[in-house]
């Protein structure tokens, strides 16, 4: 057992930290992906980016002055007809959303996203 605060902790505090516009939207979006996806662990990695798991990575969150960012591990592969998807649109692989100050996902659209996220980490689990 390793001591210390837990991932979820740990993504608490990150919010915690954040009392602007920022800390209220990862605190939002966090709980739309847990809504989308009861089963959904929290964990931190790579030195501090929040990471939500189901069957694998579903999405990272990272704050940045200017935008909440959730880059989806298989973006490019999952459908997005609400087009929520605006950045990291080039490669092949991750998908990203970003969020500026004042901005409103979609929530209906959102939680499709990360459940279709996870239907796809759970299939490609099944091979």
């Amino acid at each position: 057992m390793t001591d210390g605060p837990t991932p979820s902790q740990l993504i608490d505090l990150k919010i915690e930290s954040l009392p602007d516009w920022r800390g209220e939207t990862f605190a939002r979006l966090r709980k739309l992906i847990h809504e989308a996806d009861p089963q959904v662990e929290e964990t931190w990695k790579w030195r501090g980016v929040p990471v939500f798991e189901h069957g694998g990575i579903l999405t990272t969150c990272e704050v940045y002055k200017a935008a909440v960012k959730l880059t989806f591990a298989k973006g490019a592969s999952l459908p997005d007809p609400a087009g929520l998807f605006n950045s990291s649109l080039e490669g092949n692989t991750r998908r990203a959303i970003d969020i500026a100050e004042g901005t409103m996902v979609d929530e209906t659209a959102f939680k499709a996203l990360v459940r279709a996220a996870v239907a796809l980490n759970l299939a490609k689990k099944k091979k």
